[in-house]
């Protein structure tokens, strides 16, 4: 009785693959890597300290209206942590450092007709720029929102709040301007 040790010959899907896979673990290496790998232990802790913000008297309809909005905001905003604020803190909120400030129950903003206005995801915005911050203001809500954006920090975040506003914070007609 004889037994063939011999084995078949490697075929061509076998080559393929066996080439591909150390070059497909290269490839994931590096783009993992090129997104930032692990966190580091060594990155700057980030500041929590009570952000400076103002606390006008609101009219009992707003004030709940703006107590219910401050609730349902996350303790992380595209990773930006949130931070006590120095007044109205059923009233306005911050996240990250720099830090980024919603304020509720603001004066509705005057916008000009010929004004850029960003609907994001459900919500109407008018953006100012100024000097280090944007500043965001909404126009189709019932109760005025303000949103203050350092200049280094990515905007992308400010999605992130739509949904909240537009489960708490009423919709109204924006009047004359349209998103």
């Amino acid at each position: 009785m004889t037994t063939d040790t011999t084995r078949p010959a490697a075929g061509p899907a076998r080559i393929a693959t066996l080439a591909a896979l150390p070059v497909a673990l290269v490839v994931g290496l590096v783009a993992f890597w090129g997104l930032g790998g692990f966190p580091s232990h060594a990155e700057k802790p980030q500041n929590l300290a009570a952000v400076p913000a103002e606390a006008p008297g609101l009219a009992p309809s707003p004030a709940t209206v703006c107590r219910a909005l401050v609730s349902k905001l996350p303790d992380t905003l595209g990773g930006l942590q949130r931070r006590p604020v120095t007044a109205g803190g059923e009233q306005n909120a911050a996240f990250g450092d720099p830090p980024i400030v919603l304020s509720c129950g603001v004066s509705k903003p005057a916008v000009p007709q010929d004004a850029q206005l960003l609907g994001l995801s459900g919500v109407c915005w008018f953006p100012e720029e100024r000097p280090g911050e944007t500043v965001w203001q909404s126009v189709d809500r019932d109760v005025a929102l303000r949103v203050v954006v350092p200049k280094s920090v990515d905007g992308s975040w400010l999605v992130n709040l739509s949904a909240p506003i537009v489960a708490t914070v009423p919709a109204t007609d924006p009047g004359p301007v349209h998103c």
